[in-house]
């Protein structure tokens, strides 16, 4: 079987949690066998986690839809990224925010960042930049950004991450070490946060100066 029509028997699947066409459509047009080891990729369209090497992995597509959903993404948006894995979760969000909009995003392991940007290079996304850094602490230089998305679990909230977020924008981080829970946060037009749990998720730590 061709990888896109695997794409799209795992792209039909998840229809069940309630993922809007936009997002399913975005999915569809993102290679994800581009974005795992080669020895992987004839699991690249099965809904699971995989690993991707240094103890970190790729999301299983389900969770790499509901965040993007809960992000509320729209064209010409400027969303950071922390944790950037292998960048398939960039490039789902690259497709959402077009040409006009661009996604950062940071990735602490130097080999991840390079395989990464090597991943997005080869997949034809020119609206991503990814640096390697502590990603806990933010991006200061490109900040505010409108969204924000966290692929690993944090102690709490960091606060360098709220205070880079702008008004009227949407951060989605799970937050926890043995429960861990996605928490969705907002920030309105006056600066007021506040924090809604989506539910119970599992993901790798946050390694960094504000995570564990």
């Amino acid at each position: 079987m061709e990888f896109e029509e695997r794409r799209k028997i795992l792209i039909d699947s998840l229809k069940v949690n309630r993922i809007s066409d936009r997002v399913l459509d975005a999915m569809m047009r993102v290679p994800r066998h581009f974005f795992v080891p080669e020895e992987l990729q004839d699991s690249a369209y099965i809904d699971l986690p995989l690993p991707i090497g240094h103890n970190q992995t790729i999301s299983a597509p389900h969770m790499v839809a509901i965040m993007c959903e809960l992000l509320e993404i729209s064209k010409g948006m400027k969303i950071l990224e922390v944790g950037s894995g292998s960048g398939y979760n960039a490039a789902v969000m690259a497709e959402l925010v077009g040409d006009e909009g661009h996604i950062y995003t940071v990735e602490r392991i130097p080999d991840l960042a390079y395989f990464a940007e090597k991943n997005l290079e080869k997949a034809g996304y020119r609206n991503v930049t990814v640096l390697q850094d502590d990603g806990s602490c933010g991006l200061t230089e490109h900040a505010p950004y409108e969204r924000i998305s966290v692929t690993s679990a944090a102690p709490d909230v960091p606060r360098p991450l709220i205070e880079q977020l702008a008004a009227e924008g949407i951060m989605v981080i799970p937050v926890g070490n043995d429960e861990q829970q996605l928490v969705v946060v907002r920030k309105d037009s006056e600066g007021n946060v506040s924090y809604k749990g989506w539910g119970a998720v599992i993901f790798v730590p946050l390694i960094g100066k504000y995570g564990y």
